[in-house]
């Protein structure tokens, strides 16, 4: 299990490991079921990361649409800047936090966000701030992991703490299964933050590892979604301790079958109310 990576480091794993694999899940949805504004139009894409699906939907939608993109992390957005060069693209790149966009109320006619690594406490702020800053009539969009997902590795989870004698610990499995939002928390949601016309989708994803060494090496799983899963134990020992004893328990249960970890990749796409 690799720990303390750099930025910069993160953003070329994005790159690599989570902009294709995961994030192409995610972005089909957008590209089957968004549509995108028509000449003179506004974009901005939310949780942009490394900008390999903004700038595709910017091809896709041609130099007449201006694309926004926002993300965290300005080494992501670097990588970003390098890809949009070779294309001759040219999109606008800003780093931001999500739950504070920087912009004005009501400036873009499309409002795209890739929230399907963030964390589910907060959802409701920037599906706000994502709304306010669409105009009257705008469409918004975002992805999201919903319920039921990880529902292999939350059950392997809690038996590895079990086994490791942090039966304590147990109830933080729970939240973390809790905390996922339900494809109706979130049409719920983006109805109180003033869309209508609310519609979702929902597409069963797996993902495939042929051992417990292989899932646990897995950019995606380390960097990415294990450090949220294991935050609540107490140092560095404890978890090396559990995370042993998921890669031990995996290994057995999968009986030279592949680990199946699950994911409800969900869209839900409305208009902003006039």
């Amino acid at each position: 299990m690799s720990t303390n990576k750099s930025e910069k480091e993160l953003a070329f794993l994005h790159e690599l490991y989570v902009a294709t694999d995961w994030g192409e899940r995610f972005a089909a949805l957008v590209d089957e079921h968004v549509t995108l504004p028509k000449k003179g139009g506004r974009v901005l894409y939310v949780g942009a990361g490394t900008g390999g699906h903004a700038l595709a939907m910017q091809e896709r939608a041609g130099d007449h649409v201006a694309f926004v993109c926002i993300d965290e992390s300005e080494e992501c957005l670097e990588l970003a800047r390098v890809k949009a060069m070779a294309i001759k693209a040219d999109p606008e790149f800003q780093r931001s936090q999500l739950e504070d966009l920087g912009f004005e109320d009501d400036q873009f006619d499309l409002v795209v966000g890739d929230l399907s690594l963030v964390a589910p406490e907060r959802l409701p702020e920037i599906i706000s701030e994502m709304v306010r800053v669409a105009m009257p009539g705008g469409g918004v969009a975002l992805s999201v992991a919903s319920a039921a997902s990880f529902g292999e590795f939350f059950s392997v989870y809690w038996e590895a703490l079990r086994s490791a004698g942090l039966e304590e610990y147990g109830p933080e499995v729970e939240t973390l299964i809790r905390e996922l939002p339900t494809v109706g928390a979130i049409e719920a949601l983006a109805e109180r933050e003033g869309l209508e016309k609310i519609t979702s989708w929902t597409s069963n994803e797996e993902l495939d590892y042929e051992s417990g060494e292989e899932f646990l090496n897995a950019p995606l799983i380390t960097d990415f979604l294990l450090k949220s899963w294991l935050e609540s134990l107490p140092d560095d020992e404890t978890r090396a301790r559990v995370v042993a004893e998921i890669a031990r328990i995996v290994d057995e249960e999968r009986q030279d079958m592949d680990f199946a970890l699950s994911v409800k990749a969900t869209l839900v796409a409305g208009r902003k109310m006039k």
